[in-house]
């Protein structure tokens, strides 16, 4: 049949199973907005108030519920404005297809009004795009980005598609998505026995789960062996929730503000398994001296980071799922150990510690913990609370933490947070930020309110941007240059005049009661927690140092630490 190219883009997007996507019209883009109008019974479209709020809002989606997420945009500043979200999902393998429209082929290469070369711009923070000026290659195209976004190492693809285009006719025939297989090629009998043997044969192992565990769906088959050996289980960012936060052997997050129980761990095991995590600077410190005397066994999909950031003994190179099933097949259960009495050992005697007596950062993310049953789906912008929120709430399922780990984009989380909800209308969903990040995208607010999500952003302001000050406190001498957010923006107010309900909170007293009437809400509502200005998230290894040199507050009022 003959379809318009606009009508044929939604047709493939249905094809791929799409229901749902995030954008903001303009004229280049306008074909397809109004192709969009004809099949609104299929298709639902969530007006975001930016285009990166679209993208951050694609992303958060697509982390949630393990679908692709699809964004759009017109061309020239329309277009621009998704990278911030392009290369935040990029750089956290997240399954996003962005379409942008540019001017009509006998415009391009002429400066014409909003022209921009979007899948040049985009080329470094894709793992592919295109730019589509036949219209007979378009279906073939669509359906190539959803396919090449989500096999493999998952991760964004854009498809820019010129206005012309939209508005030619060409022959359509529907087609079926490509079978997806998980990716096993370069897994070899070799590279699994010799896993199982190293695992057999280790005495102190340790785990470490990252967000390819996430992605692969991988989480039944960690817990089976961790269980199975009896192996203490440390993860990052990106790995929450691929192994239960509630349970005995696992010891938190590792690195720059992982727990002590698991940077000492980390240093002190004989084999460290790394699940489907790249060896960000962040985990890892000093590479010379991480994970000094254990070998290190590497499971990713990625052939390119191995050996990339840390020389590995050895490594799996496949799908982390299927991976680790072929591998559990050999290892041989053990019914108790030794080291992993020593390790949660660690754990009792260097707890997480804040000040109980007054409203914190820590003492929000426990009440909220403790209200939810940590049953909500937690998004997060990037700073102290940030941390804060991976180290006090206890994720006990995959894609339930979202976040920028990264690239560490201030104001991803409420985009992303649209995006849950979006996808998962019946959970909770609730999104951390800090002042300096809600200013970022605040205006999204008003996206939630249209759109109808009644969903939590609990705003710890401490009016500071607190991570920076943090750094600035510790290592430049108490030089605030900048960082300092002490004005008369009022968040409750700018919160209820875009529709949403808002509350401000000042004591510990008047916590729980705020986080009730917010968590009960059926609108969006805005907590405003102040909290004081000079708080820090412990413990910390300063960039470049060695992760067991990790210090907390009580070693620097005992001077134990120099930083």
């Amino acid at each position: 049949m003959q379809l318009t190219g606009s009508e044929i883009i939604i047709e493939c997007m249905l094809e791929q199973g799409v229901d749902t996507v995030f954008g903001y019209p303009g004229g280049a883009i306008l074909n397809v907005y109004d192709a969009l109008y004809q099949y609104r019974d299929k298709i639902h479209h969530v007006l975001t108030s930016h285009e990166q709020g679209a993208s951050h809002a694609a992303d958060g989606y697509a982390r949630a519920t393990g679908k692709v997420g699809v964004c759009l945009a017109t061309s020239g500043p329309g277009a621009t404005n998704l990278v911030t979200g392009i290369a935040t999902a990029y750089m956290d393998s997240i399954p996003v297809v962005a379409i942008t429209c540019n001017v009509a082929n006998p415009l391009l290469g002429k400066d014409s009004f909003q022209e921009v070369d979007i899948a040049g711009i985009v080329m470094p923070v894709t793992k592919h795009s295109f730019i589509v000026k036949d219209i007979n290659k378009l279906a073939e195209t669509i359906r190539r980005a959803f396919y090449i976004a989500k096999s493999g190492r998952p991760g964004p693809v854009l498809v820019d598609v010129p206005k012309d285009v939209t508005a030619a006719k060409a022959e359509y025939t529907p087609s079926s998505p490509l079978p997806l297989e998980r990716e096993t090629g370069k897994l070899t009998q070799e590279d699994v026995d010799r896993a199982v043997s190293m695992i057999n044969e280790a005495e102190k192992p340790f785990i470490y789960v990252g967000g390819g565990a996430v992605l692969s769906d991988a989480y039944q088959e960690v817990r089976e062996l961790a269980l199975r050996r009896q192996i203490p289980v440390c993860d990052s960012l990106m790995g929450k929730g691929a192994f239960p936060g509630t349970h005995p052997l696992y010891t938190g997050m590792v690195g720059m503000h992982g727990t002590k129980a698991s940077n000492l761990g980390v240093s002190n095991c004989d084999l460290l398994i790394v699940l489907g995590a790249r060896f960000s600077d962040r985990v890892t410190g000093n590479t010379k001296t991480f994970a000094r005397n254990a070998k290190i066994l590497q499971l990713d999909v990625d052939a390119a980071e191995i050996n990339k950031n840390v020389i590995v003994d050895a490594c799996v190179i496949g799908d982390l799922r299927e991976s680790l099933a072929r591998i559990l097949k050999g290892v041989k259960p053990l019914a108790h150990s030794d080291w992993a009495d020593e390790v949660i050992a660690l754990k009792e005697k260097y707890p997480l510690r804040y000040d109980h007596s007054v409203l914190t950062g820590p003492a929000v993310i426990e009440k909220l913990y403790e209200l939810t049953k940590g049953e909500a789906i937690i998004s997060t912008d990037v700073g102290q609370h940030q941390m804060w929120a991976a180290q006090y709430y206890k994720y006990t399922m995959p894609r339930t933490f979202l976040t920028s780990g990264g690239l560490g984009t201030m104001g991803y989380g409420l985009g992303a947070a649209i995006g849950a909800k979006t996808g998962c209308p019946d959970r909770t969903v609730v999104n951390i930020a800090g002042d300096g990040c809600f200013r970022m995208n605040m205006n999204e607010i008003a996206t939630a309110v249209r759109s109808g999500k009644p969903l939590v952003e609990i705003v710890l302001n401490n009016h500071v941007l607190g991570m920076v000050r943090q750094w600035q406190t510790l290592f430049y001498g108490g030089r605030y240059s900048h960082t300092v957010l002490n004005d008369k923006v009022d968040f409750v107010k700018v919160a209820e005049a875009m529709g949403a309900r808002a509350r401000r909170v000042t004591t510990l007293e008047e916590l729980a009661p705020a986080l009730e009437e917010a968590l009960s809400s059926e609108f969006p509502f805005l907590l405003d927690c102040w909290i004081d200005q000079d708080l820090s998230v412990y413990p910390m290894v300063p960039a470049g140092g060695n992760i067991d040199d990790a210090f907390d507050e009580e070693d620097l009022k005992n001077n134990e630490q120099s930083v």
